[in-house]
């Protein structure tokens, strides 16, 4: 990028938003929420300043791919619970030009020296502790190799990658004022920030006090690292310095990572699943994912019920809903894990006629108790805090990338000297065979813990085609209710009809077979509830469920693009 161009990135980076007229025609009378309209690109995240980030990338003649690596290395500043470098995830992109859709894997892989009962006591029973707050529940952090491995390939060459990573080096520079999801997570993790010196340091007050609205917070030592990277690439982050600097943190906090876990780590390209639903092509992430897998699954179900005519959040459409989903959440626990590692049944899971069988033992009237549901047979149909962004660019092409440190701030660890909040992902191993992680999901041997395995994840970016053309670009963060966020939000927009921001601000509902109750937002109404309950449904009101950010796409190419309103911050841009 010349002076010119660098000095006019600065510029759109720091700059305040500018309004701009709506370049298409309110889309319909009746809506009830307006989605951001756009001809020629979009940004959706949940923080602000790296939505505009994405979006001035755009503007300046990148891809979706450029705008989602400088999206991903900003939010590594300005949404520190979620956005990481310490962290992992999975990125979904389609190439317009060539009608292609890949999948990048750079989830966390445990360190060589983990074993089977890492996380157990000396009672022999699972340990939370070990694997949400001590140094073992670190895996080595794939997001930079991600990222770096998304920008290689699949880039426009516009952009080096030291352009992309050199706004979020600015922003950490500049340091972080507290206010927004901030300020209300902030107070959440400070328990565990308190255990670390080189945490406390930066994200508590020094007398140890949670840090208010308004205070600042200096980031110099991630400045230092994302500065490395932009330098040296994924090599200033698994390798030297930093690396050390990692690996010493994590070790002196118990943990077993070696210089060589970091500077062996690879981020893995699959290809992605793929299913239909009513005429519409859902493309979505493989294992070590669960999400994509259990979407098709869940929509598959769903397929053979008339939920459209039923209407939307209906006692009948929310019982099918939660009876669908308790039988992929038992498949799930039963058959999924790292396919590297073991044999993961994905054509039968994905499969019309497996789903045929499944919704054969869905009563239209009764819940089924989760004690007994079992797995289904999968094999039989076979053939030969997580955080969200959806960007599409003015060609078509599209990113939908989760990536996570799992609980707010992961581990809370801060790596010394590097600015590094590293995670705290091999939570999402099963401890034990019938344990529960942090989410209430069980697991079995399949998932269990062992060397350089990655942990399975709900992380769920969906790509919906019709016709072969981009429809939409969606995902959520929310561990396990990602998988049933995403569902709601394509039944909305295929089955009932709705823009993209009726169908994320409308009420979710969540059933993950254990523990054994129907989950909903406020907004499902009490006659709704006294329906469900008469059918067998513990219904219980809980805070709410995920925060997507999508993106559609219509036939002609206009964007519309939707933040969600569950939480503070979050921004869709276009232009």
């Amino acid at each position: 990028m010349n002076c010119f161009r660098l000095a006019a990135f600065a510029l759109f980076v720091f700059a305040p938003a500018v309004a701009s007229a709506d370049p298409a025609p309110i889309i319909s009378p009746f809506a009830t929420a307006r989605p951001v309209v756009a001809m020629h690109g979009m940004v959706v995240t949940q923080e602000a300043a790296a939505s505009r980030v994405g979006l001035d990338v755009l503007r300046l003649g990148g891809n979706a791919v450029d705008a989602a690596v400088a999206v991903g290395f900003a939010l590594a500043v300005t949404l520190p619970r979620a956005g990481n470098i310490g962290g992992g995830g999975f990125m979904l992109i389609h190439r317009a030009d060539l009608d292609k859709t890949t999948a990048i894997d750079y989830r966390e892989t445990a360190p060589s020296a983990t074993t089977r009962d890492v996380f157990l006591d000396t009672n022999g029973e699972a340990d939370p502790f070990k694997s949400r707050y001590s140094g073992l529940a670190i895996g080595v952090p794939g997001t930079v190799a991600g990222l770096e491995l998304a920008w290689r390939k699949y880039g426009s060459g516009r952009f080096t990658f030291a352009e992309l990573v050199a706004p979020g080096a600015a922003l950490a520079r500049q340091g972080l004022i507290v206010g927004g999801d901030v300020a209300d997570s902030l107070p959440i993790a400070a328990p565990v920030f308190a255990r670390h010196p080189s945490s406390a340091r930066i994200y508590l007050r020094p007398d140890g006090g949670v840090p208010q609205t308004g205070d600042h917070l200096a980031l110099d030592d991630l400045a230092a690292t994302l500065d490395t990277i932009a330098a040296e690439g994924a090599a200033g982050f698994y390798t030297g310095p930093v690396a050390e600097k990692i690996v010493a943190s994590v070790q002196a906090a118990g943990g077993r990572m070696t210089m060589d876990d970091l500077a062996h780590y690879r981020a893995i390209e699959r290809e992605p699943v793929s299913g239909s639903y009513h005429g519409h092509t859902i493309v979505s992430m493989p294992p070590p994912s669960s999400g994509g897998a259990h979407v098709i699954e869940i929509l598959n179900i769903l397929e053979g019920y008339p939920l459209r005519e039923q209407g939307l959040n209906s006692a009948a459409s929310l019982h099918e809903m939660a009876e669908a989903e308790k039988l992929a959440y038992a498949d799930r626990a039963a058959w999924l894990g790292d396919p590297d590692f073991v044999k993961v049944p994905l054509a039968g899971l994905v499969s019309k006629a497996y789903a045929d069988t499944l919704r054969a033992l869905i009563s239209p009237t009764q819940a089924r108790p989760a004690a007994d549901i079992r797995p289904g047979e999968p094999q039989r149909y076979e053939s030969d805090q997580t955080t969200h962004f959806s960007i599409v660019d003015s060609d078509g092409n599209a990113v939908a990338n989760t990536y996570t440190l799992n609980l707010p701030y992961g581990s809370g660890l801060v790596a010394d000297g590097t600015g590094v909040l590293l995670n705290d992902e091999l939570d999402d191993f099963a401890a034990k065979r019938g344990s529960a992680n942090f989410y209430g999901l069980m697991g079995g041997d399949a998932n269990a813990p062992g060397s350089m395995k990655r942990p399975l994840s709900s992380m769920s970016p969906t790509l919906v085609f019709k016709d072969g053309k981009l429809e939409l670009a969606t995902g959520s963060p929310g561990g396990s209710t990602i998988i049933t966020t995403v569902t709601q939000i394509i039944v909305n927009v295929i089955d009932h009809g709705l823009n993209v921001a009726e169908a994320q601000n409308a009420p979710r509902a969540h059933d993950q077979l254990y523990p054994d109750e129907l989950r909903i937002e406020r907004g499902i109404s009490e006659d709704t509830i006294r329906l469900l309950e008469a059918m067998g449904h513990k219904v219980v009101v809980r805070e709410a469920i995920g925060s997507a950010n999508t993106i559609a796409r219509s036939p002609d190419g206009v964007l519309t693009g939707a933040s969600d309103l569950r939480q503070r911050g979050t921004l869709a841009v276009g232009f």
